[in-house]
């Protein structure tokens, strides 16, 4: 039985990079939650916005490193190299909660700010400490804006069979993905949360967004690329996202409100995020489409400096990611503590910027100091834990031609 990926075998795409890094950027900036620095994210411009990025992409990036694991070592190698990845998401998540943990609860004792329990979903490690780190530990209980790891955890868990069957049916696949997603969203398929309620993000919808990005790098761009040449799908596609971002600025801004029919602008209004709804998803496959036709993997505008913390910040992108997340927490306390206006949310978005920078530098010039410690083939990069330009060259194999399965 044949199966065949489809990327390069000796050139990094930098797109991923690019766009992964500007996923975390924007996560941050829309985590800070002030009216200023949400301008600078796009959430406001249209239906998906970095969450639904990041996602895609982690789903693109895990078919291309263990797909060709899997091939070259078999199922169960892949496998092992797979949940490795997700034992280290894991324990990212678990640090970055109790880190979390600690410093609301700390700040709003030293600084008399009771409301941040409360904010920040921390009432209930106060009630009942031990069943709430029980319930963290097992991904039920999860403090305000500590919801993407986990999901991260479900979809990378249960992706080794899914990447098995993937080489060797990819279409099926697809086509199960997309069954669970009108499943989980006919029947209220989710996740039971603790104390109550389900999932934010609920992984049975949001598998969607992972398995299509995991069948375009298997090969399934090559079915879609008469899109990216297809005049009618450019105007119709560009109209598509004229129209997302007035209906999302509709709801921010009343007046717009009026050149919508009532009807019209309550089917888009509030935006289901928790089972991704399907014009969020359509708004980030656009998106994709149009980004793939109009940079080319080749593009010489990647290679110019003033991309390049982006495309580090991708590069690193766990480490940058759980940063982010924290980040976003203290700006939004000095923010409440101090002043909110319009010079002091700037500041704060530069300042949270630029640290997720400097950790992606750190963490790229570390790993190339450790790197002859380690053995000729280091673990690969996953789900956001991103490998130099340099080990992806050294470590890519043959990917354009045919391989066997037994």
């Amino acid at each position: 039985m044949r199966a065949e990926l489809a990327l390069p075998p000796s050139k990094r795409d930098l797109r991923l990079d690019l766009f992964r890094g500007l996923a975390n950027w924007l996560m941050f900036l829309g985590h800070v939650s002030t009216s200023v620095l949400a301008w600078f994210s796009f959430r406001n411009y249209g239906f998906s916005d970095g969450a639904d990025l990041f996602v895609f992409i982690s789903g693109y990036t895990s078919a291309l490193v263990f797909g060709r694991r899997m091939l070259e070592g078999g199922f169960v190698f892949g496998t092992t190299r797979l949940l490795r990845r997700v034992w280290q998401i894991y324990v990212a998540h678990v640090l970055l909660l109790v880190i979390y943990l600690a410093s609301v609860h700390f700040l709003s004792n030293h600084f008399n700010a009771p409301y941040l329990i409360d904010r920040f979903n921390v009432r209930l490690l106060l009630n009942a400490p031990v069943e709430a780190i029980t319930q963290a530990l097992l991904l039920r209980y999860k403090p305000l804006n500590l919801d993407v790891l986990p999901m991260y955890v479900v979809l990378m868990g249960a992706f080794p069979p899914v990447l098995w069957l993937m080489l060797r049916h990819r279409n099926w696949v697809m086509l199960g993905s997309v069954l669970l997603y009108v499943l989980a969203r006919q029947f209220n398929w989710n996740l039971p949360s603790y104390p109550s309620g389900v999932w934010y993000f609920n992984p049975l919808a949001w598998q969607l967004l992972f398995v299509l990005g995991a069948w375009l790098a298997m090969g399934g761009a090559d079915t879609l690329h008469f899109l990216l040449r297809s005049r009618t799908f450019l105007i119709l596609g560009l109209a598509y996202l004229v129209f997302a971002a007035v209906m999302t600025l509709a709801a921010l801004i009343p007046d717009l409100q009026r050149l919508f029919p009532r009807v019209l602008y309550e089917a888009f209004t509030p935006n289901d995020k928790t089972n991704l709804a399907p014009y969020r998803f359509l708004h980030l496959a656009v998106l994709i489409a149009l980004a793939a036709r109009f940079i080319p993997i080749d593009a010489p505008a990647l290679q110019a400096p003033i991309w390049r913390p982006l495309i580090k910040c991708g590069q690193q992108s766990l480490e940058v990611f759980a940063v982010g997340i924290y980040l976003s927490f203290i700006g939004y306390f000095i923010l409440e503590t101090t002043s909110n206006g319009i010079v002091a949310q700037l500041l704060v978005g530069a300042a949270g910027i630029s640290i997720m920078t400097a950790v992606a530098y750190y963490r790229s010039w570390s790993k190339r100091v450790e790197k002859p410690a380690h053995a000729v083939h280091p673990p690969a990069d996953m789900a956001g834990l991103a490998a130099t330009p340099n080990e992806q060259r050294q470590r890519a194999a043959p990917l354009n031609r045919r391989k066997y399965l037994n």
